[in-house]
């Protein structure tokens, strides 16, 4: 039987394992999947630590899957073998629940998760359920197209989905992996994007990727810096950081949101009266469904969102998952299977 290298993880706190295993076949409602890129996502840590509940080993993490169906499962009408498909997050859904049949999928009771409930994309070919897939448009490289089927739509859908208007002062708190992202999708609807980073090193490049205004939050008070500008209608907050979040509240305007999209177990700390006076709030938003990631993919090959990418192949994801983990990529690693 034909065989493919996977790169597994055999227990929780193991280091990669670079296997060979049989190439498997779809099952009904599955197609397969011939994998090209897989971005690497600080999520994935959820795989090689065993930071998430009832997780089965060994597993192949990877929820940034980019490739090209070449299998299709029975009862698979809508997607053809050859054509450029991903996977993100979101990895399929029940159609049953409460929240599937109000179709909101993202937040379906039995979510499944790519390379958490399945095996996912650090290998040569995954099996999908096929309402997990996205359409790739061909103006984006499979390399291209892998981050934004997890930074990208978090922040891509977080935005659009904010309330804020053309013309309204939005900032991005972080500019790293997501906040790159967030910067560039803000200047793109057509929002006032401010960028809050700690030092100058960063500033030269989020006002090339579209910032209007860039706040040094080690050099003045985020919150004051923002109160000058008129009050943040929206503060993207991509960078993992509560202590941080909770510092730019007051840098909100009337009815201003901070909306967390980057994930930490640690608490934010707010007043009532710091949300009462002006009707501020803190919400968080997941990434999207599958339908928001391809629309993230076609606003991306239609505004040239740039994801900053570093490469490596399959055989080097040990070194390509601590680059990330380290924090020393700049911004988004991605895996390739040539």
């Amino acid at each position: 039987m034909a065989q493919m290298k996977v790169a597994q993880i055999s227990t929780a706190g193991g280091d990669f394992e670079l296997v060979d295993r049989n190439i498997p076949d779809p099952g009904p409602d599955q197609v397969r999947v011939k994998i090209e890129a897989c971005g690497i996502c600080h999520s994935d840590a959820f795989v090689k630590d065993g930071g998430f509940p009832g997780l089965d080993y060994p597993r192949v993490p990877g929820h940034e899957v980019a490739g090209v169906i070449d299998a299709i499962g029975d009862n698979v009408d809508h997607w053809q073998a050859g054509q450029r498909v991903g996977v993100g997050w979101h990895g399929g859904h029940c159609f049953a629940c409460d929240s599937c049949r109000r179709g909101d999928f993202v937040t379906c009771a039995n979510q499944q998760i790519c390379g958490i409930s399945y095996d996912g994309g650090y290998a040569e070919y995954m099996i999908a359920p096929a309402e997990a897939l996205v359409a790739i448009p061909d103006e984006l490289t499979s390399v291209a197209a892998a981050p934004l089927l997890c930074a990208g739509v978090t922040t891509y859908n977080a935005l659009r989905n904010s309330g804020a208007q053309p013309g309204d002062i939005v900032a991005v708190l972080g500019v790293g992996g997501l906040g790159h992202l967030g910067v560039q999708y803000a200047n793109a609807m057509g929002f006032h994007t401010v960028a809050l980073s700690r030092g100058t090193d960063k500033k030269e490049l989020a006002l090339e990727l579209g910032a209007d205004t860039y706040i040094d939050t080690e050099a003045e008070d985020a919150a004051d810096a923002l109160q000058k500008l008129g009050g943040a209608r929206v503060i993207l907050a991509t960078a993992p950081n509560p202590e941080l979040m909770s510092s730019v509240i007051d840098g909100l305007g009337v009815n201003g949101q901070l909306l967390v999209v980057g994930a930490s177990p640690d608490p934010i700390e707010v007043s009532p009266f710091q949300l009462l006076m002006a009707r501020r709030s803190v919400a968080g938003h997941p990434s999207g469904a599958p339908q928001d990631s391809q629309d993230t993919l076609g606003f991306s090959a239609l505004r040239d969102i740039e994801t900053r990418i570093e490469t490596y192949p399959l055989a080097e994801v040990g070194a390509a998952y601590a680059r990330m983990i380290n924090n020393e990529a700049r911004f988004r690693v991605v895996l390739t299977m040539d």
